[in-house]
């Protein structure tokens, strides 16, 4: 019974005019409420706009620094980043030593090797995912994606090239789903000749992919080192976009 005088008594209060303010007009409780709503209001919308910008920010600052002509290994710590076989050797014809002549698979084979072993030496920060480790991950995925030496990704030599196409892409997307990763370091293309002193000289075109937007956020430029044979040359190449960070 006490609850329900208690009831009625409330509706009885609600029913009834609402109080007069000392100017003649009546008071609303909701009104009295309005300013404070939209004080909250502009507290969470600033709130998540200072959210929202930090975060581009972050986004951009990692996209600058990967942009710049070394590869920003600080935003690469921590991650893992696979290394695509490579795919693509051009070699001049007055390159006749041995070492040159060996076959495209043998060739290829070398280089994958080095360029593994530069990465490791000069970015231990970075879990790099090496061509052998990768083919076992693509098997995983056997039937949904080619072999990581079988996807076109020679392709991404050409400077014009900003997104990675598909399906190379997809490809991409996919493998990285399988790794655990984002990043996709593809060594596009090297070409060997010789310079004007006469020793081997090695370019190399290389871009970093990000498989989730699809864009590239970083390229080699000017990638060219030279040395008395096929190491020294791509060594030099290689480690004009991977600086020695101990060095004073």
């Amino acid at each position: 019974m006490g609850a329900c005088r208690s009831g009625s008594r409330i509706l009885r209060l609600s029913l009834a005019a609402p109080p007069r303010t000392p100017w003649g007009g009546y008071f609303s409780p909701m009104a009295s409420l309005r300013p404070l709503t939209r004080v909250l209001g502009a507290a969470v919308l600033a709130t998540t706009l200072t959210q929202c910008a930090l975060a581009q920010s972050t986004t951009q600052k990692t996209q600058r620094d990967l942009k710049r002509s070394g590869l920003a290994l600080e935003s690469l710590a921590g991650q893992v980043v696979a290394v695509m076989p490579l795919t693509h050797v051009v070699r001049d014809t007055a390159l006749t030593d041995s070492t040159m002549m060996a076959s495209r698979a043998a060739f290829q084979e070398w280089a994958d090797s080095l360029l593994g072993e530069v990465l490791q030496e000069r970015a231990p920060e970075v879990s790099w995912l090496l061509p052998p480790e990768l083919q076992k991950v693509a098997r995983k995925g056997a039937g949904m994606i080619p072999e990581p030496d079988r996807m076109g990704q020679s392709v991404m030599r050409s400077d014009r090239l900003e997104q990675v196409p598909d399906p190379l892409r997809s490809n991409l997307r996919t493998l990285m789903a399988l790794a655990g990763g984002r990043y996709v370091f593809i060594p596009a293309s090297i070409y060997f000749d010789r310079d004007e002193e006469g020793a081997v000289r090695a370019t190399v075109y290389a871009v970093l992919a990000d498989t989730r937007t699809g864009q590239v956020a970083w390229r080699a430029k000017n990638a060219v080192g030279a040395g008395p044979n096929r190491d020294g040359a791509l060594r030099a190449a290689l480690v004009t976009f991977l600086p020695d960070e101990t060095a004073p």
